[in-house]
Parts: structure tokens; sequence; C-alpha cells
């Protein structure tokens, strides 16, 4: 009997767990735009980080994040495919002047233009 209530406990425990630290990246979750130097030619989905970016205009935005969205090889991914990067982060995390200088080093500005 004490056997069989020790398991319950525990897994009460785990549940509880799991769908706490669930609520929570649900929660703090927030769309990663991305603002370009110059606008794409044309409507473009990429895959970078994790995430699915869909780009129209001199906008590209990630609604889905996930850890490694914030990374600046994700933005390399982007500015080497659609072109050098003005600004990247979501609201309450954005990517520093510094970082930004990396993430377009060796990206092709006139990828945009095609």
């Amino acid at each position: 009997m004490k056997l069989q209530s020790l398991a319950a406990a525990c897994a009460a425990i785990v549940t509880v767990s799991f769908a706490g630290s669930a609520l929570a990246v649900g929660a703090d979750t927030n769309p990663v735009i991305v603002k370009l130097q110059a606008p794409v030619a044309a409507s473009t989905k990429l895959i970078a980080g994790g995430a699915v970016f869909q780009c129209i205009g001199n906008t590209c935005a990630a609604g889905a994040p996930t850890s490694q969205t914030f990374a600046v090889s994700t933005c390399k991914t982007i500015s080497k495919s659609v072109g050098a990067v003005a600004s990247f982060g979501s609201s309450d995390h954005q990517l520093d002047a510094e970082k930004l200088g990396l993430c377009n080093a060796g990206s092709d500005s006139q990828v945009a233009k095609r």
C-alpha cells in the first residue's frame, strides 16, 4: 500500500513539473522579428535556428521561435539567404550592434535584390 502511494505521489510530481515547464515556455515565447537593410523581391520562407521565418518586404518573422532562434548563427543564416540584417530579436531580446556586425559578416547584400 505504501509503495502504491509513493508511486502515485511521484507520478503527480513529474506530471506537474512537465506541465509547469511547458506553460512557462509558451508564456515567454515572443515572435522573432528581423528587419532587413533591403527588401526581398518576393515572399520568402526559410528555416533558421529551429524556426520558420516568413520574409515579406524588409521584414522576416518567426512566430514560434525555439531557444536556438535567438543565436547569432540564426541571424547569419538569414543574412546569407535574404540579405543584410538591420535588426534582429523579439520584444524583450535584441541583438546588439556588435552581434549584428557578426551576423552580417559575409552576407551578400545583393541577395535581397534578386
